[in-house]
């Protein structure tokens, strides 16, 4: 299974796989041509509450990854988390995040669920 992040701002290349955007908002200053994005599923994205917490530095990364879990765990969520992993199992996947640090982002949560699985 191969699960990979990077930021939407770089060049798509050919070992991307299938291209998901996990951001709730368009990026800015990226056109949906140059973005090459093939699924955008807004509701594996964390709640406009978790991210205000999150970047007003209220809590840890670690406080926020296992909110983020639990937030995934809805029947919504969980079933746009499991038809991603049926994808990652045949053929490589890439989540996009326009996050500065997407080491510490819900990307970086999203791939760990993912390669769990």
């Amino acid at each position: 299974m191969s699960v990979r992040v990077r930021r939407v701002y770089e060049d798509p290349e050919p070992a991307d796989g299938l291209r998901v955007l996990v951001d709730r908002l368009w990026p800015r200053g990226v056109s949906k041509d140059a973005a090459h994005v093939d699924e955008w599923p807004k509701d594996l994205t964390p709640s406009a509450e978790l991210r205000r917490w999150y970047h007003a530095g209220e809590g840890s990364y670690e406080e926020f990854a296992a909110r983020y879990e639990d937030e995934l765990a809805a029947p919504g969520a969980s079933e746009l988390l499991d038809g991603l992993r049926e994808s990652a199992r045949t053929g490589p996947v890439t989540l996009l995040t326009s996050s500065k640090d997407p080491g510490r982002s819900h990307a970086a949560v999203l791939a760990r669920l993912l390669e769990e699985a």
